[in-house]
């Protein structure tokens, strides 16, 4: 399927590793401006990701922000819409894990994970979703997990942010749909990337045993179906949360 989005800008917050990095190039080989956002970017990753994508021909711009702060996200939504001329995708990728049983987290281990999962996606989707109110056009994309759906054992404050998650998105696809904007999740399964990397190799021998393709997804996955969301080829499809898991057993 031959998807082109030329003219088009799209912000990916969390874009420098993992499947945000994977979506933000995924859209630019796909003819469209990448804004990432990130916590914190050095100088040094700064020049190699311009010159990555410089290759691409793409225009790409890096801005530190971090997602839990309400008005950082203000601010830096409205210079992405001055550097840029506007919005017209926004993929809400950031996120975090701290991981526990429930009987021992704390506090902080649970309201950072929200924060950072849940007020960061509503923070985004506030300021950029204002911008495509007025525009009467727009894409939110936003990344939930099937542990959003289905749960699991130490991940009680994961499983809340990322369910959280899909009750925003649903809630917003309502709400901003009569706008002409569309708003999905993804809800990957396990995935390879860094975060997950961390895992040991006995852990991971089991969740393979739980999912029946028998292999772990890849980024490039999650960025390909992101991809097709972000396209005229879904543009009667809102307010869904799409599972890719390689039909994973929870």
């Amino acid at each position: 399927m031959d998807i082109n989005l030329t003219g088009k800008t799209a912000v990916i917050t969390g874009g420098l590793k993992g499947i945000g990095a994977a979506i933000a190039e995924a859209f630019a080989k796909s003819g469209a401006d990448v804004a990432v956002i990130s916590r914190t970017i050095t100088n040094e990753k700064r020049s190699e990701l311009n010159e990555f994508y410089s290759g691409l021909g793409a225009k790409a711009e890096f801005y530190e922000c971090d997602v839990a702060d309400y008005e950082k996200c203000e601010k830096t939504v409205e210079t992405i819409i001055s550097d840029f001329g506007g919005i017209d995708i926004l993929v809400n990728n950031a996120g975090i894990t701290r991981d526990g049983l429930f009987v021992k987290m704390d506090s902080d281990a649970f309201n950072n994970v929200i924060s950072a999962n849940l007020t960061g996606t509503f923070n985004m989707s506030r300021h950029v979703g204002r911008y495509m109110f007025r525009k009467k056009s727009g894409c939110i994309i936003n990344l939930s997990s099937v542990v959003g759906i289905y749960g699991n054992a130490g991940q009680a404050n994961y499983s809340a942010s990322k369910a959280g998650v899909i009750g925003l998105t649903k809630s917003l696809a309502k709400e901003l749909g009569p706008r002409g904007i569309r708003v999905n999740a993804i809800a990957p399964g396990f995935i390879e990337t860094d975060m997950t990397g961390v895992l040991s190799d006995e852990l991971k021998a089991q969740m393979l045993q739980r999912i029946s393709l028998k292999r772990f997804g890849q980024t490039k996955e999650v960025a390909d179906l992101a991809l097709f969301l972000a396209s005229e080829h879904a543009s009667y499809i809102s307010g869904q949360v799409i599972e890719i898991d390689g039909c994973m057993s929870v």
